[in-house]
């Protein structure tokens, strides 16, 4: 039996990531958005099953690309889809045209890259430590969870700003450029470790103020914390 339960648990990440979508249409986008935290909560687990149990195996990784489409792809486009057409419509009434009406589509081109992504992940084998490109994950904690953040930093209602965002992260997800993988081989306090720990403070101060819409921040952190501790090693500063 112990063979089928990371399948499992890859087909719960799956079931919450459509679970994530069907909400994001109903309009409960933060219901949306915590269904994308259980499936990333999910994704995690499976890989850590199959791992510990020693039942890797290549149809667990077919598998597990296809939930993380769902989960991480089609999931965050809906919610930006819904939050964008939401803004749209709170722009004059003469700054709404058949082509503005269009733009909140740009959460189809979010849906594209993650697959993209994500194929290149299967057949790359330089991302066992490190990340080319931001994480199909990180990128649906990011859009996924601007909804909740909106209340707190304001601009995250603004339409353009959000449409911007939008497409920079859909880039990022094919951008060349290295991110940090969070799985800890050891617990000492250097390397890249010394970046994971930073990354681990950052939330845990965020959360308190921001809650649910801590996120995108951490995100953002993430992305930045990435950028600087791989361009020190570049400089064989670390």
């Amino acid at each position: 039996m112990k063979k089928h339960i990371p399948n499992t648990l890859t087909c719960l990440n799956l079931v919450c990531g459509t679970l994530s979508a069907m909400a994001a249409l109903k309009g409960n986008l933060e219901m949306a958005a915590i269904w994308i935290i259980i499936a990333a909560v999910f994704d995690f687990l499976d890989g850590f099953a199959a791992r510990m149990l020693k039942v890797v195996s290549p149809i667990g990784k077919e598998l597990d690309s296809l939930s993380d489409i769902v989960s991480f792809g089609v999931a965050p486009a809906m919610i930006i889809f819904t939050w964008l057409t939401r803004c749209l419509y709170e722009l004059p009434p003469t700054r709404i045209g058949w082509f503005t009406e269009l733009l909140p589509y740009v959460a189809l081109f979010v849906l594209a890259m993650s697959a993209v992504r994500l194929a290149r992940f299967n057949i790359d084998d330089r991302q066992a430590t490190t990340f080319i490109g931001l994480p199909t994950p990180a990128n649906a904690l990011f859009l996924g969870f601007i909804p909740l953040t909106a209340d707190k930093l304001v601009f995250l209602n603004n339409f353009w700003m959000v449409w911007i965002l939008t497409l920079i992260f859909a880039l990022l997800l094919v951008s060349p450029i290295s991110m940090m993988s969070l799985k800890f081989k050891d617990l000492e306090f250097k390397g890249i470790n010394i970046a994971r720990y930073a990354l681990i403070l950052t939330g845990l101060i965020l959360i308190p103020f921001f809650q649910w819409g801590a996120f995108p921040l951490i995100i953002l952190a993430y992305i930045i914390i990435s950028l600087f501790y791989h361009t020190l090693q570049k400089l064989q500063v670390l």
